[in-house]
């Protein structure tokens, strides 16, 4: 008798088709968008599953963009990020459970030196073979966390209540993730 082994599948993301952005409030009456450029990560899937048993993400702090190259400059700078001396965000996956279309994703996310746990909620968007024969798997995520947990406390109070900055931030993600290899589980 043989046994056939299974094979775990390990995605990359590829960015030029994945989004890691935020939304943070701002002066109290509107919304922010930003996002991240540069980032690595990867995905690793159980034997004919969808649903992700691992991810991993290294986000680089210096990659910030929120269209406005002012505020960029000072979310980079020692008030915020303190890109020089923390480069990098990273993001550790410690359990997921649920169905492909909608799971938590229970990890370690690290900003500024100060890891805390974060919940995030995902789906699987599909699965698609691309014209150059490359397997290509779609998700999304996103959730919540509070800056002033990862020590992005600058803020400044407004004359008429409030202040310029709102303490929640938004994650949001748009996944596209090639495959990358497989191996024996």
């Amino acid at each position: 008798m043989t046994t056939q082994l299974q094979e775990k599948a390990i995605y990359a993301l590829d960015r030029a088709h994945t989004t890691v952005e935020f939304i943070v409030r701002h002066l109290m009456i509107t919304k922010v968008r930003g996002r991240f450029t540069a980032f690595d990560g990867q995905i690793e899937l159980a034997p004919g599953s969808d649903l992700p048993t691992s991810i991993t993400v290294t986000i680089d702090a210096g990659s910030i963009d929120t269209r406005e190259e002012q505020r960029d400059a000072h979310l980079r700078s020692t008030d915020f990020f303190e890109v020089e001396k923390f480069p990098h965000l990273t993001f550790e996956s410690t359990q997921i459970h649920g169905t492909p279309d909608d799971f938590t994703i229970d990890g370690k996310l690290t900003i500024r030196g100060i890891t805390r746990e974060v919940q995030l909620t995902g789906s699987f968007e599909g699965r698609v073979t691309d014209p150059w024969g490359g397997v290509r798997a779609g998700y999304t995520a996103h959730g919540t966390i509070n800056r002033k947990d990862f020590d992005l406390a600058w803020n400044a109070a407004l004359e008429t209540g409030g202040v310029v900055v709102g303490d929640e931030v938004r994650i949001e993600l748009n996944v596209e993730a090639v495959l990358a290899q497989k191996a024996a589980a």
